[in-house]
């Protein structure tokens, strides 16, 4: 028996979403013309499924200062941060995220995912408890399997069902962790964190909060939920990625403790892997700055959401939470999912296709997320290609129903 043999079910769903037309999940972006537009299969497509929340990645000055850095210091570090890959540009865009988050100190990570693993590992051990969202995302989950600690999952969004599980926990030596996220990257939906921060409080554990999917989003200062649910003070820990509104790669931790530099030298995730080049760091850096200094297009952002989300909402499309830069429709069943989602493709919109087993309740999903660079005109023809490709799903599967 081959190691490959187990995923031979998985391969057969696969071939049964390729009779539908393109793979969904190997598509090559041929060209990337801009924030929004990219050239697929030799087709213009309007991109509304990157994450890009504030369009950042061909800002001008982003653009500069990622070319400058390569230029001045290399195409990467060849080192870990523990060895010779910490170079100043790492310490100052450490010091500026902890600065713009309000933070005594913050870590960089090579990659958002492997923020969670390197947080999570190194704050938590054997001894300790973690309890987190049953919806979290897998590098918090993977984190968690890699800290050693005891985990315990609560349902999503409930701080009843997190205060019931803290008040069963039997007595014990280690700490307690308690783990959400801001948004949701799947549904969309926001945490309730005053109701979390109350639980916390009560019961005297600690709270990490990964803002990936709200930084820059979130908040008058664009600081994420915790900032506009106002509970900073009562965070202990907020984990972040560059590769949404930042539009670069990598990842960072944030935390006021006193004790938050012993990871430098106690997170495996932190020791042994290669630094950020860079470039990557300064990108990060420049695209922090525009959050800061260019708050209208977090306005942008949101007028487009609300535009995309009401049209949505008017063709009678199921949308899973309430208006965010994340609008997910719950499709009827997976076949429904995969035809709509050939459909837009074909007459020129990406969006995401999420089907179970990776979706909350075995949802079959078509995810959008809208960008600050989208412009009025594109989210009108996204809204009409959506209404003429919804048209076309009922005519086929009235066909399916017929032939049955």
């Amino acid at each position: 028996m081959s190691l490959l043999d187990k995923y031979d079910k998985v391969s057969l769903r696969h071939q049964r979403l390729l009779s539908f037309g393109r793979d969904p999940f190997n598509i090559c972006m041929d060209r990337i013309v801009s924030a929004t537009e990219a050239v697929i299969n030799g087709r213009d497509v309007i991109l509304v499924g990157t994450n890009n929340y504030l369009g950042l990645t061909f800002d001008p000055d982003c653009v500069a200062a990622t070319a400058d850095a390569v230029t001045r210091e290399g195409t990467g570090t060849t080192g870990s941060r523990i060895a010779n890959g910490t170079y100043a540009s790492h310490r100052g865009l450490e010091q500026a995220i902890a600065g713009f988050l309000g933070r005594h100190a913050a870590m960089v990570f090579p990659t958002g995912y492997q923020a969670n693993l390197g947080i999570l590992a190194g704050l938590a051990g054997p001894e300790d408890t973690i309890l987190l969202d049953a919806d979290s995302h897998a590098s918090i989950y993977d984190g968690c399997r890699l800290s050693g600690a005891k985990l315990v999952r609560f349902r999503h969004n409930s701080p009843e069902d997190l205060d019931k599980r803290l008040s069963r926990l039997s007595g014990g030596t280690g700490g307690t962790l308690v783990v959400v996220e801001g948004i949701y990257s799947m549904l969309g939906d926001q945490a309730p964190l005053g109701e979390f921060a109350d639980v916390k409080r009560r019961h005297g554990v600690e709270l990490l909060v990964d803002e990936a999917h709200s930084l820059g989003v979130f908040g008058d200062r664009g600081r994420g939920v915790v900032e506009s649910a106002g509970v900073e003070e009562d965070v202990d820990y907020v984990v972040g990625t560059f590769s949404k509104s930042l539009g670069a790669v990598g990842g960072f931790g944030a935390s006021d403790h006193p004790g938050f530099e012993r990871l430098r030298y106690t997170s495996r995730p932190y020791m042994f892997t290669a630094s950020s080049s860079p470039s990557t760091i300064a990108t990060a850096m420049a695209a922090l700055e525009k959050i800061q200094a260019r708050p209208e297009l977090r306005q942008q952002l949101w007028q487009n959401a609300r535009t995309l989300y009401d049209g949505l909402k008017d063709l009678g499309f199921t949308i899973c939470a309430e208006t965010s830069a994340i609008i997910a429709l719950k499709m009827p069943s997976e076949a429904a999912a995969v035809y709509m989602w050939n459909a837009l493709m074909e007459a020129g919109v990406y969006v995401n296709l999420a089907l179970p087993p990776g979706t909350p309740d075995g949802s079959s999903l078509l995810r959008c997320s809208l960008s600050a660079a989208h412009t009025p005109a594109q989210v009108q023809r996204i809204c009409e290609i959506f209404g003429s490709c919804l048209e076309a799903l009922k005519a086929w599967q009235a066909t399916q129903s017929a032939a049955e």
